[in-house]
């Protein structure tokens, strides 16, 4: 003899609850109970009719009741759906409000340290607004902020010695994520008194003339000498510095120029001699890109550091406040 199949009961009334019952039938029995029919059900849960119709079915077998009676191009509710969709209702909105307060977060409580790798430039510019507004938001939140070589950059975010990498474009593999937060305007910086205190603007001809000091932690051609080299142009070299601060301090004694980028070169022109010009050169900003590893992609504080870096950068410019 076939064992007979308990009935289902509603939910909340204290009778044992059917385990042929799952979340997905109750989001269908709500749907064809608010759209009035399997098509508009369909359409809210982007299901085909078909799948409506079957889980349908099922209810139909679990409740041992017609449920939704067809009546013109509606299903009408029965009376034991009426009794029930009540608690189907208060079951789903407690059920997806729980889900929601587990995917939440509370920065104020949030303890944990964020490893970044940073270049000079962006250490100087990024660091100040990340931090000041960190102690605003999510003051139990750390930063540890180191130099990695480029080629370093996919194996540590891999391995997890490595959180974000803010830098301008690399090559990576599709694992290595990024995402374009902001771009740097270049500039060029001569020691006070160098040029007119009414002069604005550097010609090409005094930039030619003059001196220069580069930074470069790659061997090889800068991409200002790139830029003069395709017009059949050239600059004189006189320094090579492998950070802007110290070669700002180098322009500020002499008579050489420094071409950087513009945000960090304000920065410096707070603390030293020096002024900030317009570049007399088609140069195109320097694009900023925010990194991670595809394997962080999912996890949800790393995720709310990511829209918190992205956010900041897009605001400010990692330019603060004057």
């Amino acid at each position: 003899m076939a064992r007979r199949t308990p009935k289902a009961t509603p939910i909340g009334t204290g009778y044992a609850f059917d385990p042929r019952l799952d979340l997905n039938l109750f989001r269908v029995f709500d749907a064809i109970y608010a759209h009035g029919g399997i098509s508009g059900a369909a359409r809210a849960l982007h299901l085909t009719q078909p799948a409506i119709s079957h889980s349908l079915g099922r209810l139909r077998e679990v409740f041992d009741d017609p449920l939704f009676v067809r009546t013109g191009n509606r299903m009408v509710p029965t009376d034991r759906t009426r009794a029930v969709i009540g608690d189907i209702r208060q079951y789903l909105h407690g059920l997806f409000a729980s889900v929601q307060t587990l995917g939440e977060l509370n920065p104020a409580e949030l303890e944990v340290e964020f490893r970044l790798a940073l270049r000079d430039v962006l250490e100087s510019t990024a660091l100040p607004v990340l931090m000041t507004h960190l102690d605003t938001v999510a003051p139990k939140v750390r930063l540890a902020s180191r130099q990695v070589a480029r080629e370093h950059f996919e194996r540590e975010l891999a391995a997890g010695s490595l959180d974000f990498v803010i830098d301008r474009r690399i090559a990576g593999s599709p694992n290595l994520k990024r995402f374009h937060i902001t771009d740097e305007a270049v500039a060029v910086v001569a020691a006070n008194g160098r040029f007119p205190e009414t002069m604005r603007q550097i010609s090409g001809e005094d930039y030619l003339n003059a001196r220069h000091a580069v930074v470069s932690h790659l061997e090889g051609r800068d991409p200002v000498d790139s830029i003069l080299a395709e017009t059949g142009l050239s600059r004189r070299v006189a320094l090579r510095a492998a950070h802007y601060f110290s070669a700002c301090r180098v322009v500020a004694e002499t008579d050489m120029l420094l071409t950087m980028p513009r945000t960090y070169a304000m920065e410096l022109a707070r603390l030293l001699p020096i002024r900030v010009f317009a570049t007399p050169l088609p140069i195109s900003p320097i694009q900023v890109f925010l990194y991670w590893h595809a394997s962080r992609e999912d996890d949800r504080v790393h995720r709310w550091m990511r829209e918190l870096v992205i956010e900041l950068a897009r605001v400010t410019g990692w330019a603060m406040p004057r």
